[in-house]
């Protein structure tokens, strides 16, 4: 019997609590690393993890079984579970409650895959895309 194939791409974008500049780059890479783990852990396509301080960004292929909340959850769960106990302070990590869930088109894959890469120097020349950035609710008109 054949498979499903679905080619269902999530743009997701989270921040800490209060915007806290909490990944610095030696936890960067560990933290990066636990997110990838939890994509390949739910089948889902890793293609690229990028972010600042202060929030994350993720590009993925969803698996036909599993939905947006059930890779934000594991991605986000995962990985804080691992800040809290790296990071030893008088408020512990975590991330905000909400999170930030894009589809991608496939023609868009490689623009979205270059615009997370590349985080740090788009941040440091404001060169944003401000819906991503700030994951504000905003009213469709084509809704």
């Amino acid at each position: 019997m054949p498979k499903s194939c679905t080619y269902v791409y999530v743009h997701f974008v989270w921040a800490t609590w209060d915007r806290q500049p909490f990944i610095t780059p030696d936890i960067e890479e560990p933290i990066y690393q636990c997110i990838a783990e939890k994509c390949h852990e739910l089948q889902c396509g890793l293609l690229v993890i990028g972010g600042i301080a202060d929030h994350v960004h993720v590009l993925a292929r969803l698996h036909p079984t599993v939905s947006i909340a059930k890779l934000a959850k594991g991605m986000k769960g995962g990985s804080s579970h691992l800040m809290t106990h790296m990071i030893k302070q008088a408020t512990p990590f975590r991330w905000q409650g909400c999170y930030g869930a894009f589809s991608v088109s496939q023609s868009h894959v490689r623009s979205v895959n270059d615009y997370i890469k590349h985080q740090k120097q788009r941040h440091a020349q404001d060169k944003l895309w401000p819906l991503l950035e700030t994951c504000e609710e905003y009213a469709d008109p084509n809704l």
